[in-house]
This record gives structure tokens, C-alpha cells and sequence, in this order.
């Protein structure tokens, strides 16, 4: 049964247009600030799901958000793109090569939205392999919101302006905190280069996807950056809840004194 905390919450956010043969199911607005030439500006975001379904397209009132959340987990909904590496240098070859195994962030890659941290490593890590000489950044498009999809990462956002964090928003959608899967990358990775190769990254699971994999992984180099208001609570989610390793002390951290 789904919260009636979260029905509340969402029902005033999801508005319906019909069509001719679908509907369109509009969330928003989402507050999303954003990175513009060094100016933090206040957007609103919206996200819409067009359905064909009959008994989505007929519902109202609460049973239909109540239906449309029972259904989020079963809709595959991060699965409508396709993924993409870009290599640098001679990757194959090359002694020691950096990779960055990225997942997308529609809101933080193309608008620079600052409440996650997504937009900065991503043009931070490609600076990063470019510096070193040698490297692959892997774009994980069935990776939006952790592997939720969009549309269900904007309901997400709703439910973290009303308080919920990150784990806690994916989980009352009936979502598990994080399921992104590394097989497919890995073993394009595995194609390009048999030489160890050393991760930029936060997450120890990722590290722990590779080894699974047979991939030589010894080395992690940190990225953390760009912290604001936006983002802080945010930033020790992925800390105390979903296990990602401090480039410094908490305090420092925090403070916005950080490993570059």
C-alpha cells in the first residue's frame, strides 16, 4: 500500500492532458537551480510520461497517482536510451588510464542544475583523463536517478523538497535506493583495454562491479566538488546512507574545502 503521505504530496504536483489516444502525465514544477556561466538561476523543471494504458488514461484523483506510482518500478523507464564511451589518448595501450564510469543526469549534464554534483564530474572527469593522457568516460543512459528514469526522478525531487533524502524518496516509489547495473559497460571496457585501470569515482560499489567483473582495478581517484546549498544534503546522503567514500574529514568536507 502506498503511503498516503507521499499520495498527498505528489497529487498536487501531477497534472493530466489528454489526447486524442494517450495522455500525458505532467509532473512539476520542480525547483531546479542552475550553474548558468558561473550564476546560480532558479528554474522550474517539469517532466512528462505519455500513456497509453486504459486504466492510467481513465483513473483520477488519488487512485490515479496511486496507480501510476504502483506501476513506476515495472515501467523500465530509464531504458529508453542508449549508452556511449568516450576515449581518450591511447586507451588500449597506455600504462595506466583513468576511467569514469558516469551515470546520466539529465537535469545536472545538460541544464547544470546544482542539486546534485552530476554536471560538475562529468566535465570535471573528462578534464581529469585529458590531463592524464589516457582514459574512457563510459555515459550510462539507463542510469537516470540511480536507474529509476526520469519521470520517476522527477516525482523523486517532489518528494525531497517536502524533506524525504535521495534513498528514502526512490524507496517510497518502490524503487530499491540504487539500481544501476555495470554489466553491459564493463564489458565494453573488458573490449577496449585488458590493462589495469584506475576509477574516478566515489562509490566503492563501482569498484566492487569491476574486480566482480575480472577487470585489474587498484586504483580510485576521488571527485568531489561544487558543493552549495543545494546539494549538501544531498552530498551526506550519499555519504552516511548509500556508502560513497570522503575525499577529506566530514567537517572539512562540508565546508567546501575539497579534493579537486
Amino acid at each position: 500500500m502506498i503511503n498516503p503521505d507521499i499520495l498527498t504530496i505528489l497529487q498536487n504536483k501531477i497534472k493530466r492532458i489528454s489526447m486524442d489516444n494517450s495522455t500525458n502525465i505532467l509532473v512539476g514544477p520542480i525547483t531546479l537551480p542552475v550553474n548558468l556561466d558561473g550564476e546560480t538561476l532558479t528554474f522550474k523543471w517539469y517532466s512528462w510520461l505519455k500513456v497509453t494504458d486504459e486504466e492510467l488514461q481513465s483513473a483520477e484523483g488519488t487512485q490515479a497517482t496511486e496507480l501510476l506510482i504502483s506501476r513506476l518500478s515495472s515501467m523500465n523507464l530509464a531504458d529508453g536510451q542508449q549508452s556511449s564511451v568516450l576515449v581518450y589518448g591511447d586507451f588500449e595501450n597506455s600504462d595506466e588510464a583513468l576511467i569514469r564510469m558516469h551515470s546520466i543526469c539529465h537535469t545536472g549534464d545538460i541544464f547544470g542544475s546544482k542539486r546534485c554534483d552530476c554536471g560538475f564530474q562529468l566535465h570535471q572527469s573528462m578534464k581529469m583523463i585529458a590531463q592524464h593522457g589516457s582514459g574512457a568516460l563510459f555515459y550510462l543512459a539507463n542510469h537516470e536517478g540511480r536507474g529509476i528514469g526520469l519521470f520517476s526522478k522527477a516525482m523523486a525531487y517532489i518528494l525531497q523538497e517536502e524533506g524525504y533524502d535521495t534513498v528514502e524518496a526512490n524507496l517510497e516509489l518502490g524503487f530499491a535506493d540504487d539500481s544501476r547495473d555495470y554489466k553491459d559497460a564493463i564489458s565494453v571496457l573488458q573490449h577496449l583495454r585488458s590493462h589495469p585501470v584506475t576509477l574516478i569515482t566515489n562509490n566503492p560499489k563501482k569498484m566492487e562491479a569491476l574486480r566482480a567483473a575480472g577487470m585489474n582495478t587498484v586504483k580510485r581517484v576521488p571527485l568531489w566538488g561544487d558543493v552549495s546549498v543545494f546539494n549538501e544534503k544531498y552530498l551526506r546522503t550519499k555519504v552516511a546512507r548509500s556508502g560513497h567514500l570522503e575525499a577529506v574529514p566530514s567537517t572539512d568536507f562540508f565546508e567546501g574545502r575539497v579534493a579537486k
